[in-house]
C-alpha cells in the first residue's frame, strides 16, 4: 500500500508517551492528568498561557523536576518503550540521550571548543583527540555555527551574541548525541533574526532528532511544528496535528486561546 509522505508524517510513531501524568509542587497541583505522543523526527509545541504548566511537563520528560525538591511527578513516561520512572534507570544516561535547551542561553565560562567538548568527554564518547574534534565540529556544523566561529574556537563561548550563544548550547546538546532535544522557549530571549535562524536550525535538525518545544509564540508553533498541545491550567485541552489546531480545534477553550480570547 502507498502511503503518501505528508500522511506518514502525520501518524509517525510515537518515540515518547506520557501516560496520566500528574505533577504537584508540594500541596499545589502543576499537570492534571495528561496523556500525550511525542511523534519520532518531529517537531511537537507545547503551546498555553504562562503558568499553565508547559514547561514543568517538559521538564518531565528527562526528570529536570528530580532536582525540584517538592516535586513530585506521578503517571508513567516512557521512552524507547522503557518507563523512565523506573528506580533503576540512570539518570544522568537519559539526560545524554534527552538533550535540554533553556529559555536563556547558558553557555559555560570556557572556551567555545571546550563548550562542546564537555559532554563528550565525561561520558567517555571520544576515543582520541581528533575523535573528540571530530565530534566538536560536527556539532557546531549540525548547529549552524561552525562558520561564524570556525577561526576562534579557543575564545570564551560567553563572548558570542545572545543568539550563537543559544546555537553554542544546541551544538552542546547534540555532541552526546540524543535522540530527543527539548527547547524551554529557547527564542524568548532573542531579537528576530536570531529567532529565525535558529527556526530554520530546527527544521534542518528533525531529520536527526525529535524535538520539543516550549513556545509563548503560537506563531512560532505554527510556523515550525507538525504536532501541537495546548495548555491551560495544568490540563492538555487539545493535542494533534498543527494545522488543525490552528485553524480548525476541536474546543472552545483552544479557540479561545488562539482567537486571543484567553492567555
Amino acid at each position: 500500500m502507498d502511503i503518501d509522505m505528508d500522511t506518514a508524517e502525520t501518524i509517525a510513531a510515537p518515540i515518547m508517551t506520557a501516560r496520566n501524568v500528574d505533577v504537584f509542587y508540594g500541596n499545589k497541583q502543576a499537570i492534571d492528568n495528561v496523556s500525550l505522543d511525542i511523534p519520532e523526527h518531529q517537531i511537537t509545541a507545547l503551546i498555553g498561557p504562562s503558568g499553565c504548566g508547559k514547561s514543568t511537563f517538559l521538564r518531565c520528560f528527562n526528570r529536570m523536576n528530580d532536582t525540584i525538591e517538592i516535586c513530585k511527578v506521578t503517571g508513567q513516561i516512557e521512552f524507547a518503550g522503557q518507563d523512565i520512572y523506573d528506580p533503576k534507570v540512570d539518570v544522568v544516561a537519559l539526560r545524554s540521550r534527552i538533550g535540554m535547551v533553556f529559555q536563556k542561553a547558558n553557555p559555560f565560562p570556557k572556551s567555545i571548543f571546550e563548550n562542546v567538548a564537555y559532554g563528550p568527554r565525561i561520558h567517555g564518547m571520544a576515543e582520541s583527540k581528533d575523535h573528540l574534534e571530530d565530534i566538536v565540529i560536527t556539532s557546531l556544523k549540525r548547529a549552524g555555527l561552525y562558520d561564524e566561529v570556525s577561526d576562534r574556537l579557543d575564545e570564551p563561548g560567553t563572548g558570542l551574541s545572545g543568539g550563537q550563544q543559544q546555537r553554542l548550547c544546541i551544538a552542546r546538546a547534540i555532541a552526546v548525541d540524543p535522540q530527543i532535544i527539548l527547547m524551554d522557549e529557547p527564542c524568548s530571549a532573542l531579537d528576530p533574526i536570531a529567532t529565525a535562524i535558529i527556526e530554520e536550525l530546527m527544521e534542518s535538525m528533525k531529520e536527526n532528532y525529535t524535538i520539543v518545544i516550549v513556545t509563548h509564540s503560537m506563531q512560532q508553533a505554527a510556523r515550525v511544528s507538525q504536532q501541537t498541545a495546548f495548555f491551560h491550567l495544568g490540563e492538555l485541552v487539545e493535542s494533534g496535528d498543527t494545522e488543525a489546531i490552528f485553524t480548525n480545534p476541536e474546543q472552545e477553550r483552544t479557540q479561545n486561546y488562539i482567537s486571543g480570547r484567553i492567555g
